[in-house]
């Protein structure tokens, strides 16, 4: 399957993270009659922050929602800083790419926290090569030795050896990676380490790590717009960056074996068969799906089960309620058109159990 480009008007706003939720959209009007809808109009507004990976997301689900007097605002700060915000109250949700860690939950001290993975997204490992117009084939310990500076040309040995045919020119390669705390760096890292031993026991997993080489550059769109700029670079960006800049990715050897390229198919196939936790905790990088393609991230939504009790007024916990039901709702077409993919049918009953069971001070979140 191809993948789909981000139509021009749309992209334009939805990949403007630092900007408060674009405005409004062909969707709009009719938003409020669609599934996932909460039936009223709940006139407050709700701060967020966190997923760069996730805020082309945010921002066109804020301007489908102007119509029923929601106003989201949403900063892609990175996913780090997006809990680190939430823990302290600064904002009434938190976009991440990785689920809450227990140190995560520790400094979450106003209420219980829910998360809720509502988009897969792809992490491509995106590069700009003249000559070579064509996804490369690469694996999980090629790209590792990238990474770490051991294969430092694109006519490497291990690199040939897995593109039999196509003619690699001696470039250098530029490392691009992520300057801030980055749920797509977790996901990433979290790959590597699983095809290098030296990765796993080196630089290892994590939001922030210590990168053996490269250039840093904050968030997605930081990393995209460094790619950009030099021949030769490589950088794990996610797919609707990459597919608004025009970038050339790697289809990337699977656990199956298979080199896949980042589809929408194939990173829908990453979510079907997963083990779902009671937290919702999921993770769906290296899908056992042959199917699949294996860099693959889910998206989460944090907030607090009973946001009254953590601080927040009746009005916005039902706004809160509101924007949670509408990403599982009418936001998976949304989230389609902006070149993610949606969440298998298992994984959105459980989310919206979830949702359904928020509360104000103790008492249902009413319609």
């Amino acid at each position: 399957m191809t993948p789909r480009i981000l139509p021009a008007a749309v992209a334009a706003c939805a990949l403007a993270t630092g900007l408060a939720a674009c405005g409004s959209s062909n969707n709009s009007s009719t938003a409020s009659s669609g599934s996932g809808s909460s039936g009223s109009t709940v006139k407050t507004t709700l701060n967020g922050a966190g997923s760069t990976f996730a805020a082309p997301i945010y921002q066109q689900v804020g301007a489908d929602l102007k119509s029923q007097g929601l106003t989201v605002n949403y900063q892609g700060v990175g996913s780090g800083a997006g809990v680190a915000q939430f823990s302290a109250g600064t904002v009434d949700f938190a976009g991440s790419d990785p689920a809450l860690a227990p140190a995560d939950k520790a400094t979450i001290k106003k209420g219980e926290p829910i998360q809720v993975p509502f988009a897969l997204g792809a992490i491509t490992a995106s590069y700009k090569l003249s000559g070579v117009d064509s996804g490369l084939k690469l694996d999980g310990a090629t790209l590792a030795k990238i990474y770490l500076g051991k294969i430092t040309s694109w006519d490497d040995a291990a690199i040939k050896a897995q593109n039999p045919g196509v003619n690699l020119p001696g470039t250098k390669i530029t490392v691009v990676h992520r300057s801030d705390s980055s749920g797509t760096t977790k996901g990433f890292t979290q790959f590597l380490a699983n095809y290098s031993p030296e990765w796993k026991n080196g630089p290892g997993v994590d939001k922030d790590i210590k990168w053996p080489v490269g250039t840093g550059a904050k968030g997605n769109d930081g990393v995209a717009a460094a790619v950009k700029q030099s021949d030769g670079s490589i950088g794990y960006v996610e797919q609707a960056y990459a597919l608004q800049n025009g970038f050339t990715f790697a289809d990337v050897k699977n656990k199956s074996g298979k080199y896949v390229a980042p589809t929408i198919d194939s990173t829908s196939a990453a979510g079907e068969g997963l083990t779902i936790p009671a937290d919702l905790g999921i993770s769906t990088i290296d899908a056992a799906n042959p199917a699949a393609y294996p860099i693959v991230s889910q998206t989460f939504a944090i907030t607090y089960a009973d946001p009254c009790k953590a601080g927040v007024d009746a009005t916005k916990a039902k706004g809160l309620k509101q924007l949670m039901t509408y990403l599982l709702g009418t936001g998976q077409d949304t989230i389609k058109k902006l070149s993610y993919a949606p969440i298998p049918a298992s994984l959105k009953t459980k989310d919206q159990a979830v949702v359904d069971a928020m509360q104000c001070n103790g008492a249902p979140i009413g319609s």
